[in-house]
């Protein structure tokens, strides 16, 4: 009969070492195909990230120890914490044993607005809503986005067959969602990944609120469900363009409805379903 093996102890490794590093390498026992092998597996990492800001501390989310400044920055633009990255002066990632604390020094008038509705969010990976306090902070209705994008949608197919060449941590460990910006060229500029949706998007949010991108020309992908955190941060980036990998919820498409984004979901080789504001894809049968 066979036994199963126990896998030895991981490498050690120093606390730093752990904190930072984006995936660990394990012993593993794997079945396949009536077969007990024991070999390594690379397993993506989640560490308590804080975000603090002017000193006091706002948030704890679980996150992917990688791109930080623009998870923060993406953070507080997407949560109204600040209303342009103008009024972020400074972000310093300081690596602690128990985890990571992103420090931010914002403007005074939006630290006082935080200051007004502080909540505090002690998040599951990714977690979109966790700690809210009110049902009116949660259904927030942005103003409706001024998009000039107009893709084809063979040119949204071929784009997600860039992203995926390009998740590299995914290939690694099977384990991270990732969110990209598609130019009005068809070019993937921008890629972010973590092992929570929502955090990669955030990434992503503040990658392009630091670059140069066109925003308004431009369209977010997503290898998630498009839910309703998902389209009120593609508003708060200012995008006329969500595309997802899986389904949306309901709201999610409500909201699209109102913020005046287009919305498409299930989006595979060959297909996909179009929710809200059908008019930026086309489906002719060429590009010609």
């Amino acid at each position: 009969m066979m036994r199963c093996m126990q896998p030895p102890e991981q490498d050690p490794a120093t606390a730093q070492d752990a904190v930072t590093a984006t995936h660990t390498t394990f012993a593993v026992n794997r079945w396949r195909g009536g077969e007990l092998m024991l070999g390594p597996d690379q397993v993506a990492e989640e560490v308590p990230v804080a975000l603090e800001y002017n000193g006091i501390s706002h948030a704890v989310m679980l996150a992917t120890p990688a791109d930080l400044e623009d998870f923060a920055l993406g953070f507080s633009l997407s949560e109204g914490i600040v209303g342009s990255a103008r009024e972020v002066y400074d972000i310093e990632i300081d690596t602690r044993a128990q985890g990571i604390a992103v420090r931010l020094e914002i403007a005074s008038a939006a630290f006082m607005r935080l200051k007004d509705r502080r909540r505090s969010l002690a998040g599951r990976t990714g977690c979109g809503l966790c700690g809210t306090e009110s049902l009116e902070q949660v259904m927030r209705a942005p103003a409706p986005v001024q998009s000039t994008a107009s893709f084809h949608t063979d040119v949204i197919q071929a784009a997600f067959m860039q992203l995926q060449l390009r998740q590299a941590l995914q290939r690694h460990t099977g384990a991270t969602h990732a969110a990209a910006w598609l130019r009005a060229d068809g070019h993937v500029s921008v890629v972010r990944e973590d092992v929570g949706r929502h955090n990669a998007l955030d990434k992503l949010a503040g990658a392009l609120a630091r670059g140069g991108e066109d925003i308004a020309g431009g369209a977010v992908l997503v290898t998630s469900r498009a839910s309703y955190e998902m389209v009120l941060k593609t508003a708060a980036i200012g995008a006329g363009v969500l595309a997802a990998v899986s389904a949306p919820t309901a709201l999610a498409v409500r909201l699209a409805e109102q913020a005046n984004i287009t919305l498409a979901g299930f989006v595979r080789a060959g297909a996909h379903v179009v929710y809200a504001h059908p008019q930026r894809l086309q489906h002719e049968a060429s590009l010609a």
